[in-house]
């Protein structure tokens, strides 16, 4: 009963000190946000512990109620690091097709190239591609992909290759994210 509430005042602070949700960092601007957002979450963590500590909470009842707060940070930190990485033209190996639509992006932003740009660049309107980088490309025909990969003077290479294991294993990649 106690770990319920404290859970409950845990995530209301959080909520209400961190702001909106993590997304997908598409530009300078929000890695600018989500690295001030990342530091902000640390002091708050800070505080947050030490006010739970203050109340006598057992180190394994502090931990419990940080976890919320502590999960929210390191997914804040990994975006930070994808974003980081793809503006050094690291990009992530794309094992299932639903996941090129953040290649399509981590592309223009390696690129250098704005929204605005590439929706020049496609003969399209700026919140289309807005629309289409916030939804991650969901839905995109092969043919609108490869539009895409030309306006920005790139091109993917597909390979095929067989997976160990039955339907349901950990090695399905239908059961991969």
């Amino acid at each position: 009963m106690r770990w319920q509430s404290l859970r409950s005042v845990v995530a209301i602070v959080l909520r209400k000190k961190t702001g909106r949700r993590i997304t997908m960092i598409r530009n300078e601007a929000e890695y600018e946000e989500a690295l001030r957002r990342l530091e902000q979450n640390r002091s708050i963590a800070a505080q947050q512990q030490s006010a739970l500590r203050s109340v006598g909470l057992a180190l394994d009842e502090v931990q419990r109620a940080m976890e919320p707060l502590l999960s929210f940070q390191a997914q804040l930190a990994e975006e930070i690091d994808w974003y980081e990485g793809v503006r050094r033209r690291e990009f992530p190996v794309i094992r299932r097709l639903p996941l090129a639509g953040r290649l399509l992006i981590a592309l223009r932003i390696a690129s250098g190239i704005t929204q605005r740009s590439l929706a020049a660049r496609l003969e399209v309107s700026e919140a289309v591609v807005s629309r289409d980088e916030h939804n991650e490309y969901h839905g995109i025909t092969l043919d609108r992909a490869q539009r895409i990969l030309d306006a920005l003077r790139a091109s993917v290479t597909l390979r095929v290759e067989d997976y160990e294991g039955t339907a349901g294993e950990a090695g399905d990649p239908a059961k991969q994210i």
